[in-house]
């Protein structure tokens, strides 16, 4: 199978992995309150971003319908919704890139709604990351993240994209997420893109701070959360 190939493939299966089929109201865990479904958007088409529910409200930045490194088309989480006062119906979404953790409203039209049930959660201190589902732990993994000169970013963030790597370094897989480095504006040609990626070809142990801001995980790991955690998925970073 070419690469080519291979990666739409990943991205038809990680959009099925990670989202339900249409829309799903949101689920709480027995007791507790917590949500443990996530609200996503499909943009159909590219949207500008505003700061307000208000077409006539600043415009923050477009938000392309597509991807940049694979071109499957985007998804956001969802904070909320509204309704203006002449009837329009918008969504108040996550968005990626710099700003970290930044957000803005976009028309509800041209999206379509879908939801899922995953998320991922990195302690830095541990250099562990956790996946859940529907509120429940389903595995737990040793990393290698950010040195002290190049930290991972903290915040809350949500996987925009996968490549299939292959044999290429950090492969075999990664998960490119809506961070960016706090330091780095530029890395290797892009912009400095914080991702889940596999070790082939790098240094450092796992449980170690030796990256640039990546977050790597060995073989099996990464592989295991490629096959089952897709686009728009929440990834929340703590110390």
């Amino acid at each position: 199978m070419s690469h080519a190939a291979r990666v739409s493939a990943l991205a038809v299966a990680l959009l099925a992995a990670g989202a339900a089929s249409g829309p799903v109201p949101a689920a709480h865990a027995a007791g507790t309150g917590v949500v443990v479904t996530q609200r996503l958007v499909v943009l159909k088409h590219a949207h500008a971003v505003r700061s307000k529910p208000n077409r006539r409200a600043r415009a923050i930045e477009w938000v392309g319908a597509r991807r940049p490194l694979t071109g499957v088309q985007t998804i956001l989480p969802v904070l909320g919704r509204a309704r203006a006062s002449g009837g329009q119906a918008w969504v108040h979404v996550r968005l990626p890139g710099r700003p970290n953790g930044h957000e803005g409203w976009i028309r509800a039209y041209g999206t379509r709604g879908t939801s899922t049930g995953w998320r991922l959660r990195l302690d830095l201190s541990a250099r562990r990351v956790t996946a859940y589902r529907y509120g429940r732990v389903t595995r737990r993994f040793s990393t290698v993240v950010g040195k002290p000169s190049t930290p991972t970013p903290i915040g809350r963030f949500f996987i925009e994209e996968a490549l299939d790597l292959d044999a290429q370094v950090g492969g075999p897989f990664a998960l490119a997420t809506s961070a960016r480095s706090d330091v780095l504006q530029e890395f290797e040609g892009g912009p400095g893109q914080i991702a889940l990626h596999g070790t082939n070809g790098l240094d450092g142990a796992l449980g170690t701070a030796a990256s640039h801001g990546c977050i790597r995980l060995d073989t099996d790991s990464i592989t295991w959360l490629a096959t089952h955690v897709g686009r728009g998925v929440p990834l929340i970073i703590v110390r």
